[in-house]
This record gives C-alpha cells, structure tokens and sequence, in this order.
C-alpha cells in the first residue's frame, strides 16, 4: 500500500521536530569574552549599565567620530525608542553627555 501525502507530511514533521529538540538538549552557544572597555570618567558607570546590556563597547567606536552632544542624545534616545534600551528618561542626558566627552567633539 502506498502512503499518502498526508502521512509521508506527518513523518517528516515528527521526524524534524526529533531533531530539533536533540539539537535544543545539548546545544551551547558561547560568546567571545569582552575585548574593550569603555573610557573611564564621569557616568562610565551609567554608560556601561544601560549600553552594554545590547552591545559591546567596541560597537561605540564605530560611530562616526567629532560629533557634538546633540549627535550623541539624538542615538541615545534611537537605542531607547526604537531598539527598546532600558535608559531612564533622567539618565539620557548623562549618557549623552558621557559619549560625546570620550567619543565625540566633547561640545555641545
């Protein structure tokens, strides 16, 4: 007897299903240890607290550099509205200002 569609479907499906939940038990992803960090100074602690939490302090210095304060809120508020950072509404400001001292123009 021929199987039908439906069965050779159902098959696959619990055939697929068995290996991606061998693969979930056993799978371990590691990530490389941190190889930068940010400039120490004022609000370096706030900085790392809200920043690091979705990316490196290298990705920092790949923004374009000799940007005033205002370059610098206006990402800062972009990582809190569209990417959904955890800054406070009281701590942009710090942030900013932080940013643009150590990788920006330093004036506003």
């Amino acid at each position: 007897m021929k199987p039908t569609h439906a069965a050779i479907l159902l098959i696959l499906v619990a055939a697929g299903a068995g290996m991606v939940s061998a693969l979930a038990a056993g799978l371990t992803i590691g990530l490389p240890a941190e190889s930068a960090a940010f400039k120490p100074g004022p609000g370096v602690e706030i900085v790392a607290s809200n920043c690091q939490i979705c990316h490196s302090a290298d990705y920092i210095t790949t923004q374009p550099r000799d940007k005033p304060l205002a370059f610098w809120k206006a990402e800062v508020e972009k990582m809190k509205k569209v990417y959904g950072a955890p800054i406070a509404d009281d701590q942009i400001d710090a942030v900013a200002a932080y940013l643009a001292r150590n990788y920006g123009s330093g004036s506003p």
